[in-house]
């Protein structure tokens, strides 16, 4: 086990291969407002592509340029300068931090994304239950596998023992369930708000139910030396996707048609939809901090950082206070609802479900819409198969 985690860093002794996996320029940031602010194209950067297409990095000063980078090479990118600041997974960084990857988290973005579910029609009602079972991940090493460790290690389960681990593409996880070739899955929205639609499976651990509920799953990272040097540039930044945070929470229908339409990420309103009205995007300092201590305890537990290791020093290490980012400031936050922009308590996701279900359960569509880059599963899928039109809007 602890040598899948020790290859999550690269040696920074490949840093100039690591650059490629971005698509913009990765030169220094000379410019006294300039910010490079890196995403992958996932669900839960909403407030990335909120604070760009709604200008909130102008509205603090900032010349924003959205570099578009490979999840691969994702860590090492930041660390390497490739880019500067972000939002991301804590439990990602954490073991790399650990090694020494120099960035800092900032301030919490959002809780929730993360889910173990089980088959319905299998036995296993708790996590104890999980023992010896085959579980199905989009990857080795991924932000789900990741969280199922961490919950297994408190529970008194090796994860590198006591259950199998099983590959598939993030879309094809309902179809491994359906043919039995795994018991239960670890996964990240939408695909746990999906599969529970259609009525494959029942959760066992959950980011958004205790002992996680409070537990900020994605955090503002920056690069260690940019924000060393930059430390008002790095708060203007932080304001600004904080800001981002806030308008998704309160508007996610329209935050989760903008990313479709721009073309942020391969999905439909729909679906991108029932993932943002489920995370919460409530922006704190504190909780961020705090959340940084509880995940590194339990990676410890779950033998993902070393038997050595500090894990208050750690998420010390990790987080950096930046002046004028408080949870009082963050109450000052004020931002527009949008007419339509909310998602009533009584819209039924099986609706979402109907309209995903007219895809076929192996066809290119489906992969693209519901497999994360964050894989590193073989491509399943057919790729004759046609594709479903994703321009459907979500119905106000």
């Amino acid at each position: 086990m602890d040598m899948i985690f020790a290859k999550l860093v690269t040696p920074l002794v490949v840093g100039t291969l690591i650059l490629t996996g971005c698509k913009k320029n990765a030169n220094s940031t000379a410019d006294s407002n300039k910010v490079r602010v890196g995403y992958i194209g996932l669900t839960c950067e909403a407030p990335i592509y909120v604070a760009y297409e709604k200008g909130f990095f102008k509205e603090e000063g900032l010349d924003v340029e959205l570099v578009k980078c490979s999840w691969a090479n994702y860590k090492d990118t930041l660390a390497l300068g490739g880019y500067d600041i972000t939002h991301h997974l804590i439990m990602y960084f954490l073991k790399p931090i650990e090694q020494g990857l120099d960035v800092r988290f900032l301030a919490g973005i959002h809780r929730g994304c993360l889910r173990v579910q089980a088959g319905v029609n299998t036995n296993i009602h708790t996590i104890e239950d999980l023992k010896g079972k085959r579980i199905g991940v989009p990857g080795m090493g991924t932000p789900p596998f990741v969280f199922a460790n961490r919950v297994f290690g408190t529970h008194g389960i090796d994860a590198g023992k006591d259950v199998t681990w099983k590959v598939f593409p993030a879309g094809e996880l309902g179809l491994a369930l359906d043919k039995g070739e795994v018991d239960a899955v670890a996964n990240a929205e939408p695909i746990g708000s999906l599969l529970m639609a259609e009525g494959k499976v029942r959760n066992i651990a959950d980011q958004m139910d205790e002992p996680y509920s409070q537990e900020y799953c994605c955090e503002v990272i920056a690069n260690g030396k940019w924000v060393d040097a930059n430390p008002k540039r790095a708060a203007a930044a932080t304001r600004a996707l904080l800001k981002g945070a806030k308008w998704v929470e309160t508007n996610p229908k329209t935050a989760a048609i903008l990313a479709v339409e721009k073309k942020y990420l391969a999905s439909t309103p729909e679906l991108n939809t029932v993932a943002l009205a489920r995370l919460r995007y409530i922006p704190t300092v504190r909780m961020a901090e705090e959340s940084l201590h509880d995940a590194a305890r339990e990676m410890k537990v779950a033998k993902m950082l070393s038997p050595e290791t500090d894990t208050d020093a750690l998420a010390k290490r990790a987080f950096m206070h930046l002046e004028g980012i408080t949870d009082d400031w963050i109450k000052t936050l004020e931002v527009e609802t949008v007419a339509g922009g909310q998602v009533a308590p009584n819209e039924d996701i099986r609706l979402y479900a109907a309209l995903l279900g007219k895809d076929t359960e192996d066809s290119c569509c489906r992969r693209q819409m519901f497999d994360q880059p964050d894989q590193e599963a073989p491509n399943l899928a057919d790729p004759d198969a046609p594709c479903l039109s994703k321009t459907v809007i979500a119905n106000e």
